[in-house]
């Protein structure tokens, strides 16, 4: 269960996505790579559908991509549940079904993941495919354990992917520690502080320290375990018998962590809404079942979109809040004050005066407490600050 202020803000999260409830349809699709004397790279695709059910058509739009790497003698379908909270949303998730043997080639499982996110998007552009005009430009490379290692691969001295998330990903051969000094694009380790097949100190902390990513994140999930972060799987359990009894969460209760963090992370570097960041960070603060680090350059904000246009101060603020721009051209031209709940509180519209660079909102007559403070400027983008009034 959420409680407190993260169930709030995850709250606020869902109400903005409550139009996006797509079924779920779904594809076994047979790709060759042809750069790898075409490498049979076959995949199960889950995608928003107008229905549910094997190869249904899409629903209209466009979606972001995520190719997926499963775990050791492991196989698609002991993850469910991230296919199951993520296509409903709008996500399009390709599982890849190689090297499930128990002499599994980690590179080229790396480099399946990266071929996945490739194909999808030349899908989208091709005429005759089903996906055509329906795979958005953003990706994400994900993966679980050898499949989290084996993301590291994947992306090493790859800019196509947009994000890279693992679960307690799992040194790999070639090494992924050493993939990660090659890695730039934002990144997102997970990890469970009760994992005794690939523990945090020998897998995912090196991982995260070696990343060269302007923007990386690493959440440990306090009495959470490594099979934990799939479906329930006998093999993998086996793996880990000797620290289950530490566990002091559900796999249920790990699920519902991972979707908390992940939904926002994925809505704001895939979708590009600047709430899932304030969300995202929000919890990261405030959360009391995880632990975390954080590298996020000077301002501890990333891209897209320079959203470090515009500064608040005073926060927190007991009557004026001054907003003000940070770019030589932006302009405030919207305000929009939220509560936690998504309630609007108040609405500004500015005029677009060249000379201005600051604005004063007046919280005078608002009740003490915490809001979403939404920002428009010129150029259309949205920043969300979270405001706190005395």
């Amino acid at each position: 269960m959420r409680t407190g202020l993260f169930s709030c803000l995850f709250c606020l999260l869902a109400f903005s996505l409550s139009a996006q409830n797509f079924p779920i349809g779904y594809q076994t699709m047979n790709f060759t790579d042809p750069a790898r004397s075409n490498r049979p790279v076959p995949a199960e695709v889950y995608y928003p559908g107008l229905t549910a059910g094997s190869n249904t058509a899409l629903a209209n739009g466009k979606f972001p991509v995520i190719s997926f790497g499963h775990g050791f003698l492991m196989a698609y379908d002991y993850y469910m549940y991230l296919k199951d909270s993520l296509v409903p949303l709008g996500y399009i998730i390709a599982f890849a079904k190689t090297e499930t043997g128990i002499l599994p080639d980690h590179l080229e499982l790396g480099k399946d993941l990266a071929f996945l996110v490739n194909q999808m998007q030349a899908e989208g552009n091709t005429p005759s495919s089903a996906y055509y005009n329906h795979i958005d430009s953003t990706s994400a490379i994900m993966g679980h354990s050898m499949g989290g290692g084996a993301s590291f691969l994947g992306c090493e001295n790859n800019p196509v992917p947009t994000a890279m998330i693992t679960f307690a990903a799992a040194e790999t051969s070639p090494s992924a520690i050493s993939a990660a000094s090659h890695i730039s694009i934002p990144s997102l380790v997970f990890s469970a502080d009760k994992d005794c097949v690939t523990p945090p100190a020998t897998n995912q902390i090196p991982m995260y320290d070696s990343l060269a990513s302007g923007c990386k994140v690493f959440i440990n999930i306090k009495g959470g375990g490594h099979c934990y972060f799939a479906d329930y799987n006998f093999t993998c359990s086996i793996g880990e018998v000797g620290c289950a009894s530490s566990f002091t969460i559900t796999r249920d209760q790990q699920h519902d962590a991972v979707i908390d963090f992940l939904v926002p992370y994925l809505d704001y570097y895939l979708k590009k809404i600047p709430l899932g960041w304030t969300v995202f960070n929000d919890s990261l603060q405030y959360s009391q079942r995880i632990t975390y680090m954080k590298s996020c350059g000077t301002a501890g904000i990333p891209d897209p979109g320079s959203l470090d246009q515009f500064v608040i101060s005073p926060n927190p603020v007991h009557d004026k809040l001054i907003v003000t721009s940070g770019s030589g051209q932006e302009r405030v031209t919207k305000i929009v004050l939220r509560s936690l709940t998504g309630s609007v509180v108040l609405t500004r519209h500015e005029k677009d005066e060249t000379g201005t660079t600051a604005t004063e909102v007046d919280l005078s007559s608002c009740k003490a407490g915490a809001y979403f403070l939404e920002v428009t400027g010129r150029s259309g983008r949205i920043l969300v600050f979270r405001v706190i009034k005395g």
